[in-house]
C-alpha cells in the first residue's frame, strides 16, 4: 500500500493536501512532528486508526516548534473538527470521536469546514 495520499475536499470539490504522508504504526503516531524544523506548504500527515476515539486522536505540541492546522475526520472521513494549533502547548482534542486526523500547515484550515466530506487518493 502506497504511504502517500492527495486529500480532496469532495464537499467543495478541492484539492486540501496534496501530498499526504500516510501515517498508520506507533513510531509514525509518537513522532509526528517533534523536532522537525518545518513542513512544506503542500504536504501533511494523516494518522490513521483502527477505531474512532477523542483519546487516541488527541495531540499534543510539545517538541513542535510551527503552528500546524490540525483537520479530524470520523470514520466516512467527515470532518468533525479543525484547529489552528500552536508550538508547546500540552494537548489539542477533537470535539467528536475521530478515526483520521490530518497535520498540515495552518492554511488547510481555508480549505475545510466542519461537515465537509473528505477522500483519500493513493500516489502511484
Amino acid at each position: 500500500m502506497a504511504r502517500i495520499r492527495t486529500v480532496y475536499n469532495v464537499t467543495r470539490n478541492a484539492v486540501v493536501l496534496p501530498k499526504g504522508h500516510w501515517y498508520t504504526n506507533g513510531w509514525d503516531h509518537f513522532r509526528g512532528l517533534m523536532l522537525r524544523p518545518g513542513l512544506p506548504e503542500d504536504e501533511g500527515l494523516i494518522f490513521v486508526y483502527r477505531s474512532p476515539s477523542k483519546t487516541n486522536t488527541t495531540i499534543h505540541m510539545l517538541f513542535v516548534f510551527f503552528s500546524i492546522g490540525v483537520v479530524w475526520l470520523d470514520e466516512n472521513l467527515k470532518v468533525v473538527d479543525a484547529k489552528l494549533a500552536k508550538p508547546w502547548r500540552p494537548y489539542y482534542a477533537p470535539q467528536a470521536p475521530a478515526q483520521y486526523f490530518i497535520e498540515a500547515r495552518p492554511s488547510i484550515l481555508e480549505r475545510v469546514a466542519i461537515g465537509d466530506q473528505l477522500k483519500f487518493e493513493e500516489q502511484k
